[in-house]
């Protein structure tokens, strides 16, 4: 219990990153090198998002389609509603780019890994969580840039995106390169996935560290004050509290198996930071990307904990 209570080591290292951008931030030639060490980083990494894309778990999972759809909307729909009903009901609560963070989190697609990982550990659906997780990190990379501009319409302000260019370049056209190839490379992807997960993370690292050089340089941490992060945290806690009771009550009213159920609380909840940085970096300019990152490390790691004990005492009742 203690275990699954800690941070996993992942978030440990993001932490890390964090303070060492605070106290050695990339200045003048060295951000230079860093931003182009991130580019290449998260080409590769959509590039190898594409390859692992296994094209027949996905077919074979559209014979699912009602829970699909009702996934996606929970994803795509309710929490990004959610999202923006707090913004507008406490919008003096916490700073304006705290509050994009969130509407940005909203936007994400689903994780991939622990959504399967959780799924099969709670005695879900697994090939539905296969072909929903799938389609969700596919349709995220169309959907999020969107969902985020409509959210900060609404919300009464705007958000200013970084070049179509640079979200077709960066993440659009490495998927389905990767996606493409996976015909020849798929093999070898499938048999290096751990080294693969170690370019995963490498990437969210240096996304990290840019992103926190070039805020800490503008003085982010003289504009946060604790109260404001007290507050982050909560508002995260509530919206995951609100979205795991919404999906476990809107999946009964539907009349879903008891592993269809599962599978949609676990992919219907979590966002996924390995899409959430890269994908901030590209869509948002200036040093409030610093700030607006935070909702996403906090909500990790939350949704982390949160599943790992509802997967673990699911599964036990089921055995």
């Amino acid at each position: 219990m203690l275990r699954r209570l800690l941070p996993d080591p992942f978030i440990l290292a993001l932490l890390a990153t964090v303070a060492l951008a605070s106290i050695l931030p990339a200045r003048g030639g060295g951000a230079d090198l860093v931003d182009v060490l991130a580019t290449i980083a998260i080409v590769l990494l959509f590039f190898l998002h594409g390859a692992k894309l296994p094209r027949e778990a996905v077919l074979a999972g559209l014979k699912h389609w009602r829970l699909h759809l009702t996934i996606l909307a929970f994803t795509f729909l309710a929490f990004p509603l959610m999202g923006l009903a707090a913004s507008r009901l406490f919008p003096g609560l916490m700073p304006p780019a705290l509050w994009t963070g969130i509407l940005f989190l909203c936007a994400l697609p689903s994780t991939v890994q622990s959504s399967i990982a959780f799924t099969s550990l709670a005695r879900g659906n697994v090939p539905a969580a296969i072909a929903s997780a799938s389609a969700s990190q596919i349709m995220g990379i169309f959907l999020t840039p969107p969902i985020v501009g409509l959210l900060a319409s609404a919300h009464g302000g705007t958000i200013e995106f970084g070049s179509v260019s640079g979200i077709l370049l960066q993440l659009l056209l490495p998927f389905l390169a990767g996606h493409l190839l996976r015909p020849w490379i798929g093999r070898w992807v499938d048999a290096n996935k751990k080294y693969i997960s170690y370019s995963d993370r490498s990437a969210i690292l240096i996304s990290v560290y840019s992103a926190f050089s070039a805020a800490v340089i503008e003085g982010i941490w003289s504009r946060l004050p604790l109260p404001s992060l007290a507050l982050l945290f909560l508002v995260c806690a509530v919206l995951l509290a609100i979205m795991l009771t919404l999906t476990q009550l809107g999946t009964k009213l539907l009349g879903f198996a008891r592993e269809d159920r599962i599978t949609a609380i676990f992919c219907g909840t979590k966002k996924s930071i390995v899409t959430g940085v890269p994908m901030a970096r590209v869509l948002f300019a200036g040093p409030d990307m610093g700030l607006v990152l935070l909702p996403v490390m906090i909500f990790h790691q939350m949704q982390l904990m949160a599943c790992a004990w509802l997967a673990r005492r699911w599964g036990n009742r089921t055995d």
